[in-house]
């Protein structure tokens, strides 16, 4: 049986946990009685920890949210994990969090155990990523905090948006997601004046205060608005564009393609059309070769010219 003072750090922990505890199920993780749990229970009150307790047969004990944060009382496993979080989050392009997260991870190596300090410094000095091939836009926290809140209280917001042109435009939107892509944030709307879902890299755009009025909530576009911003922010990217005719069933070909990278259409059961592009005639053709099935290039003229090139080059190739 665990003495007094750590019985009652094991039982803080455990109602950390986003999750209602039955009593029964307390006294069996502490090894202690019903009335010994319910006796814990009311020192933890004394000491100011807010447990909500509910009766029933689904009922338990929670703990609330309170004006004082709590001491975090983490695992091994779950403190390595929040280590190898924060130097992650100091290395993002979220600005201001750089300093904010290494001060919070000194705090956290300061108070671990040696032997969770070693594992976590192990990682930090031979576990490095790879560079951005190029860098990416900072995005000031406040401005995904102004913008989250907005999409979770359905309030309009107005901003002004800057194209890739550098053009600036008033943008009147119902805000519905903020989707991290790699190193760039964009939000999701739908925007009022042109009756349609767009969405909005989060580094070019300025709300306009205040917000408001509020909106009734739609549905995810397309059902899913992290797929629909990979699509459409690929697409945007696109130099060349193809349309192509597959040879195959669709559920074949998408078990190739994501959103990122194209659409796939039915249009029998043996065959499918897929709207897809790349930066170069060369990767376009690279893509195609690895579908895997065959397929005719509906367009553009210049890549069915590239691909007879590419197949005459490839018959070469292959004489002795």
């Amino acid at each position: 049986m665990l003495e007094t003072s750590a019985r009652l750090l094991r039982l803080l922990s455990l109602l950390q946990t986003p999750r209602e505890w039955p009593g029964a199920e307390l006294a069996e993780r502490l090894g202690v009685s019903g009335r010994t749990v319910r006796n814990d229970i009311e020192r933890l009150r004394t000491l100011g920890y807010p447990v909500d307790a509910s009766r029933g047969a689904t009922g338990g004990y929670r703990l609330a949210a309170g004006s004082a944060m709590p001491p975090l009382l983490l695992e091994d496993d779950e403190a390595v994990a929040v280590a190898v979080a924060l130097r992650n989050v100091s290395r993002s392009a979220l600005a201001g969090t750089e300093e904010t997260a290494g001060r919070a991870l000194a705090k956290l190596e300061q108070v671990l155990p040696s032997r969770l300090r070693r594992r976590v410094r192990a990682l930090q000095q031979y576990a490095v990523p790879v560079p951005a091939d190029r860098p990416a836009p900072h995005t000031d926290t406040g401005l995904l905090m102004t913008l989250t809140a907005a999409c979770r209280d359905h309030e309009r917001l107005r901003m002004d948006y800057r194209d890739h042109a550098g053009a600036t435009a008033r943008r009147l939107v119902e805000p519905q997601r903020v989707v991290n892509w790699g190193r760039r944030w964009y939000l999701v709307a739908w925007d009022v004046d042109r009756d349609d879902w767009r969405t909005f890299r989060v580094d070019r755009l300025t709300p306009l205060p205040p917000a408001g009025p509020r909106f009734a909530p739609r549905g995810d576009p397309e059902g899913d608005a992290a797929a629909y911003v990979a699509g459409k922010a690929s697409a945007a990217a696109w130099r060349h564009r193809a349309r192509v005719t597959v040879h195959a069933p669709a559920e074949a070909v998408l078990e190739r393609i994501n959103p990122a990278v194209g659409t796939v259409e039915p249009v029998d059961a043996e065959t499918c059309v897929l709207e897809t592009g790349a930066d170069s005639l060369e990767s376009l053709g690279v893509h195609l070769g690895m579908l895997g099935h065959d397929f005719t290039v509906t367009r553009p003229p210049e890549l069915v010219r590239h691909l007879e090139e590419l197949a005459a080059r490839y018959a070469r190739s292959t004489r002795t």
